[in-house]
């Protein structure tokens, strides 16, 4: 059984953050069974924040519930000051969602898809300047059908920084890719944060958590039950006098791939 923590506090407030998601007592039931159980959480500005949890734990009905994706039975979700149920297009208009599985027009161009996307959202975007941000250039005149996975899902981030977002919301964004793959979306999204686009995430991994985010939530049956940053959450863990007999190793088998095979994409 795991260890449970009581109430979450949050570290405190770098002097000049700005809360660019606040949450509070937000709601979801199913047929009398509370799938998302009145959480509080904030999302600081220009910060990579991750929500992790076992399959089933709320963390995708929480998300597209604070996308204006999904009706809120009850709370609140303010996405950069908007009231998320009180004006739903308002929200959509400033954040990107980036899906686990995202459909494209597969006879319509990269570059002609972000056209389309663009107009949709009545927003000015240079086509190449996105694709080069994902390193997909070369592929400005390709299909969809002719991208590989990592391909697609760097197309994906591209398809959602379109409006120039305020927040970027990836689902397990690099699921299904080899290391080369998972590493450079590692560092897009770095890339992505560092242009000042706040990113929240969702991942099964936890090294790409750990490495990635600046602050965690971890939910399971519908609660947050901790949120910290990763290294106060391994703190707090060894607080609690947790203790696992390893020997601690300079490198992984992932660090001896990537050395052999390189670490150029595979594209």
């Amino acid at each position: 059984m795991p260890a449970t923590r009581g109430p979450t506090t949050e570290p405190d407030v770098p002097s000049g953050a700005t809360d660019v998601i606040v949450v509070r007592s937000l709601t979801k039931s199913y047929d009398g069974v509370a799938v998302v159980d009145h959480i509080d959480l904030t999302v600081r500005e220009g910060e990579v924040f991750g929500i992790l949890g076992p399959n089933g734990a709320g963390k995708t009905t929480a998300l597209e519930m604070i996308e204006a994706m999904r009706p809120i039975d009850s709370g609140t979700a303010l996405v950069d000051g908007i009231d998320v149920a009180k004006h739903p297009q308002k929200v959509r208009s400033i954040i990107g969602i980036q899906l686990q599985s995202s459909a494209f027009f597969e006879r319509v161009t990269l570059t002609e898809q972000i056209r389309m996307f663009a107009a949709f959202y009545g927003a000015k975007a240079d086509p190449d300047e996105l694709l080069a941000a994902v390193d997909l250039t070369e592929k400005a005149k390709s299909y969809p059908e002719k991208l590989s996975g990592g391909q697609r899902q760097r197309f994906s981030i591209a398809t959602a920084l379109i409006n120039t977002p305020r927040v970027l919301f990836l689902d397990e964004p690099t699921t299904g890719l080899d290391p080369q793959a998972r590493r450079h979306l590692w560092d897009l999204i770095r890339d992505i944060r560092n242009r000042g686009i706040t990113v929240v995430l969702t991942s099964h991994y936890m090294e790409e958590a750990q490495t990635l985010c600046d602050r965690l939530a971890i939910m399971d049956t519908g609660r947050i039950i901790a949120m910290d940053t990763p290294a106060q959450m391994v703190a707090d863990l060894l607080d609690r006098g947790f203790h696992k007999e390893v020997t601690a190793e300079r490198a992984d088998l992932e660090d001896v791939y990537i050395d052999l095979t390189g670490k150029e994409l595979r594209d």
